[in-house]
């Protein structure tokens, strides 16, 4: 969607180190699953974090959707609640700040990301940063049974996360579980994608200070304190382009059959490589001896 540039984290050598960077974990609430058939957001969170667990800024505010309020049975917000709430065009510029020099993540980033594009994009949100999905992560570095949200933290760390299902539990959920996968790593992981970069801002559309309306206070003290993983992490790592959807057995056999090809090819690069520059070493070495020998003879 030319919203957000996807990045990965990975083991291999490539890239930023994880822990170096600010990450803007964004959670929505909504009325349904597509914008494209009327779904529209009526919660945004926003906890800014870096890699090594310090919370920079927390944020959150209902949304007035101006629309009627549906999936009430999922987020408990209804009608009345989005009253006198801002709307997308005024939450804009203030997103945009939490974004810029970040880089913007998500537990099922591709669900964030369509909203994005519907309704924020279009009414002033600079596209065009830097993003990582926790979902695609954590299925190509770590071998679990389930991969939402609250049954990962479980399953990672003994604990369920709290405010499910509001902006601003799923978001500070979310952070602490990628600055624990970057903590827990079996070696350091690394940020492989486009640097996060610096965004306009976009000016305020009434050009008077906006009201937020927050349904959660964030809790004090930051991030609950980090565990240690009870996980067995790949020992070859799946590529996430092949890590959405439902991944489900199908999927993950596909996912696992390419990282064992691409391990192999790369091990056929690294032998190949590895010839040649012994044979060119080789080669310049026998030039180097013949040169001088030459040279000696000059002088005789």
């Amino acid at each position: 969607m030319g919203t957000l540039r996807m990045g990965a984290l990975t083991r291999r050598r490539v890239g930023m180190r994880a822990a170096d960077l600010e990450y803007a974990v964004l959670d929505t609430e909504t009325t349904g699953l597509e914008p494209r058939t009327g779904a529209r957001i009526v919660e945004v969170a926003v906890v800014r974090v870096r890699g090594d667990g310090t919370v920079v800024e927390e944020f959150s505010t209902l949304v007035d959707p101006r629309a009627e309020v549906r999936g009430q049975e999922f987020h408990g917000i209804g009608d009345s609640d989005t009253v006198g709430a801002p709307t997308v065009a005024q939450l804009a510029p203030r997103l945009a700040r939490l974004l810029s020099g970040a880089v913007v993540v998500s537990h099922n980033l591709d669900f964030e990301q369509r909203f994005l594009a519907a309704e924020l994009v279009p009414a002033g949100l600079p596209a065009g940063q830097s993003g990582l999905c926790t979902l695609r992560a954590l299925r190509s570095q770590l071998s679990l049974e389930r991969y939402s949200l609250p049954k990962a933290s479980y399953q990672l760390s003994g604990d369920w996360p709290t405010g499910q299902h509001t902006a601003l539990g799923d978001a500070r959920a979310c952070a602490k579980l990628l600055v624990e996968m970057i903590a827990n790593a079996p070696g350091e992981l690394r940020y492989s994608g486009p640097a996060p970069r610096l965004l306009p801002i976009p000016a305020d559309p009434v050009g008077l200070p906006t009201r937020w309306k927050p349904r959660t206070a964030p809790p004090p003290g930051g991030l609950d304190p980090l565990r240690p993983w009870r996980a067995r992490w790949r020992a070859l790592e799946l590529d996430p382009l092949l890590c959405g959807g439902s991944f489900g057995t199908t999927d993950r056999a596909i996912a696992e059959l390419a990282a064992h090809r691409d391990t192999r090819l790369r091990e056929r690069v690294a032998t190949a490589a590895a010839v040649t520059g012994g044979i060119a070493a080789t080669v310049a070495g026998g030039l180097l001896a013949h040169l001088g020998k030459n040279w000696a003879a000059g002088l005789r």
